[in-house]
Parts: structure tokens; C-alpha cells; sequence
């Protein structure tokens, strides 16, 4: 556990420090177009993981619900099953619905240009 966290932490330390000297050596179109971009990517990776969970504890919840209701009458499997399908693939819908909005979020923003001369690959 420990040495996990240490590992994370030395992690973040380097992230922090890397991104530093770059800001301190970039224009301010560059510092806010990289500030925009670390927000951006914090907001999709929130967004992600509040899905994942809100998605993973329905799939659950429905699943569970199905299980029982086969155990309790065993000849409406058929149709319980195909209802189980059909909702568990709707509940994946709205975890790939926030996995785009994410990506939307990371790729696509106004200051493209400033974060790509920041780190050198603009033209």
C-alpha cells in the first residue's frame, strides 16, 4: 500500500514539475490554453469514474434483480434474459455517452493551437 502511494506520488511530483518549467517558459496564451487543458482533463477523468460507478452499481442492481426473478419463476428466463440485455445495453449507452463527452473535453478545445506550440508540435 504504501509503496504504491509513494510511486503515485513521485508520480504527481514529476507531472507537477514538468509542467511547470514548461508554463514558466511559455507565453500566456500557452499558460492559459494549458491551464485550460489540465481542467479539462481532470473534468473528463471525474466524469469517467462518476459513469463507470453510476453504471457498474445499475448493471449490478439489474442483474441482481434478474437472477432473483429467474430463481423465483424459472420458465420466464427467456424473456427476463432478453429484458436484461436490453437494459444492461442501454446503461453501457450512457457510460460510452460520457466516455465521448470526455474525449470531446480532452481533444477538443479553443486553445489547440497555444497547448500545441507550448509543447512544440504547432507549426
Amino acid at each position: 500500500m504504501f509503496k504504491k502511494m509513494s510511486f503515485s506520488t513521485l508520480g504527481a511530483a514529476f507531472l507537477l514539475f514538468a509542467f511547470s518549467t514548461v508554463a514558466f517558459a511559455a507565453s500566456e496564451v500557452a499558460i492559459a490554453g494549458l491551464k485550460y487543458f489540465t481542467v479539462s482533463v481532470f473534468a473528463a477523468g471525474f466524469g469517467i469514474a462518476v459513469a463507470a460507478f453510476g453504471g457498474a452499481l445499475g448493471q449490478g442492481m439489474g442483474l441482481r434483480s434478474a437472477v432473483e426473478g429467474i430463481a423465483r419463476n424459472p420458465e420466464s428466463s427467456g424473456k427476463v434474459t432478453v429484458t436484461l440485455l436490453i437494459g444492461l445495453a442501454l446503461i453501457e449507452s450512457l457510460v460510452i455517452y460520457a466516455l465521448v463527452i470526455a474525449l470531446i473535453l480532452i481533444y477538443a478545445h479553443p486553445q489547440s493551437a497555444g497547448i500545441a506550440a507550448l509543447f512544440g508540435t504547432g507549426h
